[in-house]
């Protein structure tokens, strides 16, 4: 398979360089030998040469952000890099943090849901063959705007004919990620004190009752 060129932006360049900076200031190894990648962000599971079986049970959740994959079907991506240790996202925004940080690790393989599939969990196709719907009233994952894959080139057309949004190849859909990454990581942070703030008060609410 020929070897994948994707894209990485310069606040992900700059991360990983203030880290071994900081890592050699201590005095201890910031990246793994032969690999640029510092080591606590690299993939965390054993090297796996067949990733697609049993995908689901070996990566359930995203490394990421944590969400439940299988909930997230639909969405979720699959990077196999050149020497088998993969990531398992539950969408292109993990994705892109994935390819971002491991720099120096080639992705033989993307995977990303066919949408246009019957199937209840979506199957995983290797992006060069999906079309992704950018939009188009779909339900976005980690980002403001949705970036949905299909097989069928007709029914991602059909969807924009009907719900508005654009279609895109896989670079273009990794390249939208990025330019949104700022915004949508904001809206992700802000949700999430939220949440933690609206548990915490209905922690409290039932600590009062039981009192």
């Amino acid at each position: 398979m020929k070897r994948r060129t994707f894209l990485m932006t310069g606040a992900a360049i700059g991360t990983l360089a203030a880290t071994a900076a900081q890592a050699q200031m201590h005095g201890t190894p910031a990246v793994n030998a032969g690999d640029g990648t510092p080591m606590q962000f690299m993939p965390k599971k054993p090297k796996d040469a067949t990733p697609l079986q049993n995908e689901l049970e070996k990566y359930a959740k995203c490394p990421y952000c944590g969400m439940d994959r299988k909930d997230y079907h639909f969405s979720r991506h699959l990077i196999h890099y050149s020497d088998d240790l993969v990531d398992g996202t539950c969408s292109i925004h993990c994705a892109a943090i994935s390819l971002s940080l491991n720099l120096d690790r080639s992705p033989k393989a993307i995977y990303a849901p066919d949408n246009s599939a019957a199937d209840d969990i979506k199957p995983l196709v290797e992006v060069e063959k999906l079309t992704y719907v950018i939009g188009g009233g779909l339900k976005p994952v980690m980002s403001k705007v949705a970036k949905t894959s299909f097989s069928s080139k007709e029914w991602a057309a059909a969807i924009v004919a009907k719900e508005g949004g654009e279609t895109a190849d896989f670079n273009k859909a990794l390249t939208l990620a990025y330019a949104n990454m700022a915004e949508d990581t904001m809206q992700i942070r802000k949700n999430r004190e939220e949440r933690r703030k609206k548990m915490m008060e209905q922690g409290g609410a039932m600590e009062h009752k039981a009192h």
